[in-house]
């Protein structure tokens, strides 16, 4: 079937091959290239269509969008135009990522204006949870796998989806993984003040601002926010567990929070996450997905559940092909540094390197501190690197409990290097500017420490437990950090030349301007969470 294209044509639907359409003479290859086969569906500004691509060989399946706004009211029109246009830009700019459809074409054709997309061929999350009924807790889960870091590369380029829903999703059918659509209702202008006279805000009211039950307060009042697409993800989440849209849940009429839990069977820890996620008020919400992703303990097996929930599920055959396109047309934290702390680190990194080339390669300064020696060569016989001297030979300190650390420390002690420290449980402590060169902290409890500018140089930190932990402007080089956790840990500036990075988890870390190499990353295990040094997401 061929299918005419002009919104005012009274019959559209026409024979197979024809170049001019029976009912209203208008000519049915669009572009001179895209046969228009069938309708997909209409929303407020626009209408989808399933084409083929005739100028390519083995005429290709693609999606077209035609601007077909509701209405011919000036104001909305202007408006339609506006966000037709950021989608083909947003598309055109996020469209590299493999569950984004790609944006193959953008044209004005008689006075219309059209989107080509990528067709992607599956089941949306919405058909197949009427087809297969609603998932497990498990399934819930591997679904934020799939999602949250592509959530995460689109808010990375400072774009808000704004329409986040089971019918946007769609388990592609050839490789199952989950793709994201319908790009017509985002903002891309995250920091622009909000300017709009009256009625162009009852048209964004009524067109724009996405899908009643799966925006959040603040994108109702046309305010959004990252977090914004975080509440839909939280609503998709409760429509995959519960197979119920919002429309079909009670809200308390207190808060006006949905109520959903009575329709769930799932662990208090996960619930607790859903909730957070779907917090009325934005400053109680999760701020993005990497929060998420930590609180479910998801990072690390991101990779193994790359197909994620198809894998789960049992996929259909599409008998009618259709793409399944339905509905309607900040920043990564980077830390920041004065001149005067870039300068303090790279006269402390000369001075280490200095000293180091005097005495073999074992003493360092550390920013201006008093230098101390080695086993071998220690300052004084009571350096507390040396331990003292007994028959002129240095002692081995003696090993340090946890209570005995951090009381040294709350008395000014700041050196600990040499340390046998080994197991010790010292989560969440404050440890910042410590000295631990070249101390044994195989297996160390240090998940949420704050170790600002603390020195880790040539210390042993194999499979050591630094989740979360703050290594901000910390010196990590030669240190052993094999099978360490650095899960989510900031590292943002940290130095680790020559460190041992082999099986380390760096999933979710913050490794903006960091001192380490390519070669080093590769042994780590790494992932769309884990900001590298030069700031991207991902990758290098």
């Amino acid at each position: 079937m061929s299918y005419c294209l002009n919104p005012a044509c009274p019959q559209p639907k026409n024979p197979p091959h024809v170049e001019l359409c029976q009912a209203c003479g208008s000519k049915i290859l669009l572009h001179n290239r895209y046969r228009v086969t069938k309708a997909l569906g209409q929303g407020g500004f626009g209408a989808t269509f399933l084409a083929m691509d005739e100028s390519l060989p083995g005429e290709p399946s693609c999606v077209i969008k035609q601007l077909r706004p509701a209405t011919t009211v000036g104001s909305v029109l202007q408006m339609a135009r506006e966000l037709f246009q950021r989608e083909a830009q947003t598309l055109g700019k996020i469209g590299n990522h493999p569950q984004v459809p790609r944006l193959l074409d953008y044209f004005e054709d008689q006075q219309q204006f059209y989107l080509v997309q990528e067709y992607i061929s599956g089941f949306t999350l919405q058909q197949q949870v009427r087809q297969s009924g609603p998932l497990s807790e498990a399934g819930a889960k591997q679904f934020l796998s799939e999602i949250l870091p592509l959530l995460q590369y689109i808010h990375s380029q400072q774009v808000i989806h704004r329409d986040i829903k089971p019918a946007n999703l769609i388990r592609r059918e050839q490789d199952c993984k989950l793709v994201l659509i319908d790009f017509g209702a985002v903002k891309n202008q995250v920091n622009q003040a909000a300017s709009v006279s009256t009625s162009d805000q009852t048209a964004l009211t009524n067109f724009a601002i996405g899908t009643p039950g799966f925006a959040p307060p603040e994108q109702m009042a046309m305010r959004p926010v990252y977090a914004s697409d975080i509440y839909a993800v939280g609503v998709t989440c409760i429509f995959l567990l519960t197979g119920k849209s919002p429309k079909d849940l009670d809200y308390n009429p207190s808060t006006g929070e949905m109520v959903w839990q009575k329709y769930v069977s799932i662990s208090d820890h996960f619930a607790d996450v859903l909730r957070k996620m779907l917090e009325a008020s934005v400053r109680y919400r999760y701020q993005s997905s990497e929060e998420i992703l930590r609180a479910l303990d998801l990072e690390p097996y991101l990779d193994s559940l790359a197909q994620g929930l198809a894998n789960k599920q049992t996929l259909h055959n599409n008998p009618t092909g259709h793409p399944f396109y339905s509905g309607e047309l900040g920043t990564p934290s980077s830390v920041s540094s004065t001149s005067s702390a870039t300068s303090k680190l790279a006269m402390a990194i000369r001075e280490r390197r200095a000293k180091k080339e005097q005495t073999g390669g074992n003493s360092y300064t550390s920013g201006g501190m008093r230098s101390r020696g080695t086993p071998n060569q220690p300052n004084s016989p009571n350096s507390p690197r040396s331990g003292g001297l007994t028959n002129g030979k240095p002692k081995v300190p003696a090993k340090m409990d946890e209570n005995a650390l951090l009381t040294s420390y709350l008395k000014g002690r700041r050196d600990f290097a040499s340390q046998d420290l080994n197991l010790l449980n010292l989560q969440k402590c404050d440890l910042s500017d410590g000295i631990f060169h070249q101390a044994k902290l195989a297996r160390v409890n240090l998940q949420g420490a704050k170790l600002i500018k603390a020195d880790f140089g040539r210390a042993s930190l194999n499979r050591a437990l630094l989740r979360d932990a703050n290594l901000s402007w910390a010196y990590l080089s030669y240190a052993d950090l094999e099978c360490a956790d650095l899960r989510g840990a900031d590292l943002s500036y940290a130095y680790l030349n020559h460190a041992n990075l082999r099986g380390a988890n760096l999933c979710g870390a913050n490794l903006m301007g960091a001192k380490v190499n390519e070669e080093q990353l590769a042994q780590a295990k790494t992932n769309w969470a884990t900001i590298m040094p030069n700031g991207k997401r991902g990758f290098w």
